[in-house]
């Protein structure tokens, strides 16, 4: 079992990459395979279609990227809101995956905010990045809110830490037990995308 959990922010050392590293060590708790892909640390060029060829940019921007992405069973998109949105980076990263990469996998989605917002970027993810990666966003989503005072350290720091912390893992565990029973829907020989390869 891998799951990917991608850090939507493109500022370096960013509160997104804080609550995607801390994810990462929750899950390796539940004895899951965790890796962060974060776009403040692989910047990628905005697309164009060059990706369906061979591209070289592509070729050395994107490729590592994909690979990983289809080795993985599930994901984590932790988004951080800015003016109410998902950054432009995520947006473009999911531009970039199609369903052989996020197809027929459920996600979770992590939305951070500096204040006490980020329901938005869980709405808009929500509505508009599954319909051709066939990507699958689990019921359950997390909310960080005042993030620079969650998930410090391995102890919280007060009640709403603690309640944090017990969400996240809940999610978590939902996560997994989606992924498993993904797998057998991949594996099932229904999938057609050679006939149906966007959504509707």
């Amino acid at each position: 079992m891998k799951i990917t959990i991608i850090s939507g922010s493109h500022r370096e050392n960013s509160q997104s990459d804080k609550v995607a590293n801390y994810l990462a060590s929750d899950l390796a708790s539940l004895k899951v395979e965790a890796g962060v892909v974060s776009l403040a640390k692989n910047p990628l060029p905005l697309w164009d279609e060059g990706v369906w060829g061979d591209d070289p940019k592509w070729e050395a921007a994107w490729s590592p990227i994909s690979k990983t992405l289809q080795q993985s069973d599930g994901f984590v998109i932790v988004s951080p809101e800015w003016s109410g949105m998902v950054p432009a980076g995520l947006k473009n990263f999911l531009l970039l995956c199609d369903s052989s990469e996020l197809g027929h996998k459920p996600a979770l989605i992590v939305a951070v905010s500096s204040g006490i917002g980020g329901s938005y970027p869980v709405a808009e993810l929500r509505m508009s990045s599954y319909k051709n990666t066939r990507l699958v966003y689990v019921p359950d989503h997390v909310i960080v809110r005042e993030a620079e005072g969650m998930l410090n350290g391995t102890t919280a720091a007060n009640d709403r830490d603690t309640e944090l912390r017990k969400r996240i893992h809940y999610s978590l565990e939902m996560l997994i037990e989606y992924a498993k029973a993904f797998q057998h829907v991949r594996s099932s020989g229904k999938i057609n995308l050679k006939e149906f390869p966007y959504g509707m």
